[in-house]
């Protein structure tokens, strides 16, 4: 027990110093962290503290479920209520997420044929397709797909994602 005591009394008037740490990705797309950075590799170097890169916030069970069932929101121009709740869902939940915004009857036709689906909003999750917004569906299909129930601390604060910059494509709307 005295050498516990001793120890613990050791340790509390030590200095604490807050030391750099360096970042780093492999050649394998593998984040590193450490004191000292590898030679070959160009590192980033923080302090402890430092705010968290975007995409980092995402939680674990959500980063693995973005990797087997990537989550796209397809939405129109004019989409107004059901798509915004479809954004605040995934948002509450902290769904990465993309949107595609579809803007002529060429690319709602197109993407007819390859969903079955005209409703706006439709979700994807994987390959599966859901028309139009349903909360239970969505989050039923969400649930099975492994990502979380909501969404971290830092997701909760963090903006809201804005729509896409161009007609088409498709953006990460968080991160």
């Amino acid at each position: 027990m005295k050498r516990i005591v001793l120890l613990l009394a050791v340790l509390a008037i030590m200095p604490v110093q807050a030391g750099e740490v360096f970042r780093w990705v492999d050649k394998n797309g593998k984040v590193h962290y450490g004191d000292v950075p590898p030679a070959a590799a160009q590192a980033e170097r923080r302090k402890l503290g430092d705010s968290v890169e975007q995409g980092e916030d995402i939680s674990f069970e959500a980063r693995r479920a973005q990797q087997n069932f990537p989550v796209t929101l397809y939405v129109s121009d004019t989409c107004t209520e059901p798509c915004t709740q479809a954004r605040n869902l995934l948002r509450k939940r902290g769904v990465p997420y993309s949107e595609t915004m579809f803007k002529t009857k060429t690319e709602i036709d197109a993407f007819q044929k390859l969903s079955g689906s005209v409703d706006a909003p439709t979700l994807m999750v994987g390959k599966t397709y859901l028309g139009g917004f349903s909360e239970s569906k969505w989050n039923r299909e969400l649930d099975v797909a492994g990502y979380p129930k909501t969404a971290t601390y830092r997701q909760r604060i963090a903006p809201p994602p804005k729509p896409p910059a161009t007609e088409g494509q498709t953006e990460p709307a968080v991160k």
